[in-house]
């Protein structure tokens, strides 16, 4: 494909377009990235505009407006008239208001006004989400009447997986898929073929929420309704797919210690990248300085047991990976929907356990690193001992808050592993040197 593109934009020959086009959409645009800024306006330009349009929607809404901006009044206008009204309220709303408003000059009346309709919705909500690109029809229509209906205006929607039946006030009151209207006899209403118990989310639910009930259900687009019933708008699945990689890469960041990026990373400048790690990162380091106040007021015993310090890396080590192991799964089932703030203390037992067993084990294995560094059996037997109960302690921890912080509608995915680390690192110390009290009488 490269060959191609490069022998295109240098010779301009349309006809080498022809092997070009054999390509994806999304393949040509990814390799538009590799390409300059002129080329990828020429590339638009040469590309017919069905093809140009599709690789034109794998573009970012920055990439898009720097090659509209640039390209023929003519094909400018033919490639965002191809677009989808979501897309296109994509690239308004990440575009300055100046530029956004030259661009909406170009579209139809119509146009314009369905994309200010979406504009409305909050962010982050089903309706912001949602496009109004979707095939309606009477629920008194005939299967013949609907067919005519879908070949009039089908050119110009996203997504014609399914009918949507409404009453005479615009109510959802019904589904039916394009397979069940094909094999239906032409005479027949859709009031009788149609699955009256449809499956919809408010305009005001939570966008993640919405995608969930779309794929828990097998759905390839879902019904957006106002409190009245009213249908107003579809999300389809591919729009699921794109909340759904957004809020995995968001989690990613969080429990890496790092406010997510808002921009591919290396479309992302150094000093944003500083800017989104900056603040957690002094965050923990303040809250680690308090592990070393833990060991200034442990000074004393460690000038009488010198060896106890050999293996405070190996301890809080431990209780920090336990707490994001714990930690990752439990935010991973809270963003999946299969934990609630009810089953605290079903996790809990759960992990306590889990934690037992991994304490026990890592604490056999502590025991046999410290007989190997020649440590003596007493502080053997403290490391041993400590470590069970960090790796035990860690889990409780890591077990209760993500749960906690979901109640208060808080993201749990902030309980990061770095914060976890932090949060064990001192009170693990504290276990370490009160049992090494205990056991050596210090």
């Amino acid at each position: 494909m490269k060959k191609h593109l490069n022998q295109l934009l240098l010779t301009k020959d349309i006809s080498l377009a022809k092997e070009l086009l054999k390509n994806q959409p999304y393949d040509i645009a990814k390799e538009m990235k590799n390409i300059s800024h002129e080329d990828q306006v020429n590339l638009i330009e040469y590309l017919p505009v069905e093809k140009g349009a599709k690789v034109f929607s794998y573009l970012t809404p920055e990439e898009q407006y720097r090659i509209f901006v640039n390209l023929s009044a003519e094909k400018a206008k033919l490639i965002l008239t191809d677009q989808s009204i979501d897309d296109l309220v994509d690239i308004v709303l990440a575009i300055h208001p100046h530029q956004a408003e030259k661009l909406m000059k170009i579209l139809s009346e119509d146009c314009q006004q369905k994309i200010r309709d979406l504009m409305i919705f909050p962010p982050e909500t089903a309706g912001s989400l949602m496009t109004s690109d979707y095939i309606a029809a009477r629920e008194s229509w005939l299967v013949k009447d609907t067919l005519l209906h879908i070949r009039k205006i089908g050119a110009g929607v996203e997504s014609i997986s399914y009918i949507y039946a409404l009453d005479s006030f615009g109510r959802l009151n019904g589904i039916v898929s394009i397979r069940e209207l094909l094999l239906a006899e032409d005479d027949k209403a859709l009031s009788t073929i149609m699955t009256p118990d449809v499956i919809s989310v408010h305009v005001e639910l939570d966008q993640q929420e919405a995608v969930q009930q779309l794929t828990n259900y097998n759905l390839s687009a879902i019904p957006v309704t106002t409190m009245d019933d009213r249908m107003i708008g579809i999300i389809t699945f591919d729009d699921a797919m794109d909340v759904f990689e957004e809020e995995a890469t968001e989690d990613i960041h969080k429990l890496g210690g790092s406010a997510p990026l808002d921009k591919p990373y290396l479309e992302t400048s150094i000093w944003h990248i500083y800017r989104k790690r900056i603040g957690w990162l002094l965050l923990l380091f303040i809250a680690e300085a308090y592990t070393g106040t833990v060991l200034r007021h442990y000074e004393e015993t460690l000038e009488h047991v010198i060896a106890l310090a050999f293996f405070v890396p190996l301890l809080i080590g431990t209780g920090g990976n336990t707490g994001t192991q714990v930690v990752t799964t439990l935010v991973r089932s809270l963003a999946l929907k299969e934990l609630k703030f009810t089953d605290l203390f079903r996790v809990m037992q759960k992990e306590v356990l889990a934690g037992t067993l991994l304490g026990l084990t890592l604490g056999i294995a502590a025991l046999i690193r410290a007989y190997t560094l020649g440590v003596g059996t007493e502080i053997a037997q403290v490391v041993a001992i400590t470590g069970i109960c960090i790796v035990i302690w860690s889990s409780i921890v890591a077990s209760v808050l993500p749960l906690i912080l979901n109640k208060l509608k808080l993201d749990p995915a902030v309980v990061s592993g770095p914060f976890i680390t932090t949060l064990v690192d001192g009170t693990g110390l504290i276990l370490y040197f009160t049992i090494a009290n205990m056991l050596l009488d210090i």
